[in-house]
């Protein structure tokens, strides 16, 4: 989903756009590869900590300890931390910002950080998951749009910024609300283990009510956006796509959680705000394409 949504960022409207980006295909290939690695090395190292827990909630899925020894998993960890900064710190340079080889650091930091302590705390942990997925879109803008502006092209690459950041609020709030329901999900085997995820603090009922209240935000902030963006440009296609396939998922979600109790259901609502979230990111593509269309009549 990380480099899914990376490329399409990338091909699917920057492209499209009549700018000159900072790096080549090859080096934005190098980017994405960068993020996916530092990302993997958070499942890992989340996988090595979370051993025990991973034994009652998905015992068909555990592979530390089984597939592959502790030992074995700290050094793949290891191998692919190290080989994402390093592409980072290279970029950095090539973008004439060396310092922005902080930004991995910080990103596999965090990921350590959350997988030994921060996930235990209420409501941290996914709040930080949900940033960091916003930030892998943010730091497209950061590699391939800030370098490449300067005075001739400030405003349009300024639009193009707060187009990005807009999406990567959208990727936090459906990914915060994916994590509190992946903690439903795993409520039994988190309690086991003296875990303090919302769920457990609040209890599944007080918890499913206030992830029902937190959809509204995003389904408000939809509609808010077609209202003002979509609809008085005569983005019709647009318009439909995502009333059809993000707010439609979003409604059924929301119905949904508010009566879902056992592990099964809520396996299927993190499935949906899954595709949601596919959905809404496949929506700029959409978008771009809508827009072309529009202008050419």
């Amino acid at each position: 989903m990380l480099a899914f949504m990376q490329l399409i960022f990338r091909y699917g409207f920057l492209k499209l756009q009549k700018i000159d980006l900072a790096l080549t295909d090859w080096q934005y290939g190098l980017l994405v590869l960068s993020t996916v690695l530092i990302a993997a090395a958070g499942y890992v190292i989340n996988d090595i900590f979370d051993q025990e827990t991973d034994k009652n909630n998905k015992p068909n899925k555990v592979i530390v300890g089984q597939s592959i020894s502790e030992n074995k998993a700290y050094n793949i960890y290891a191998i692919l931390n190290v080989s994402g900064v390093a592409i980072g710190f290279y970029l950095s340079n090539v973008i004439m910002r060396p310092n922005f080889a902080a930004i991995f650091i910080l990103i596999a930091a965090t990921l350590y950080i959350y997988a030994t302590s921060l996930k235990q705390i209420v409501l941290i942990g996914n709040i930080v998951v949900a940033l960091l997925l916003a930030l892998s879109v943010i730091i497209i803008g950061v590699f391939d749009i800030f370098p490449a502006t300067d005075s001739s092209n400030q405003e349009v690459m300024a639009r193009l910024f707060s187009i990005l950041i807009d999406y990567a609020i959208f990727a936090f709030m459906i990914n915060l609300l994916r994590e509190i329901v992946k903690d439903l999900e795993d409520f039994n085997g988190d309690k086991q283990q003296d875990m303090k995820t919302l769920a457990i603090v609040l209890g599944v009922q007080k918890t499913t009510k206030l992830v029902f209240i937190l959809s509204f935000v995003p389904i408000i902030a939809l509609l808010y956006y077609v209202n003002n963006y979509l609809v008085p440009n005569h983005l019709i296609a647009a318009t439909i796509y995502s009333l059809l396939f993000i707010l439609g998922p979003l409604l059924y979600f929301c119905i949904k959680i508010w009566t879902a109790t056992s592990k099964t259901d809520f396996t299927i609502l993190s499935k949906v705000l899954k595709w949601i979230l596919f959905f809404g990111i496949l929506s700029i593509l959409i978008i771009t394409l809508n827009i072309k269309y529009h202008a050419s009549k």
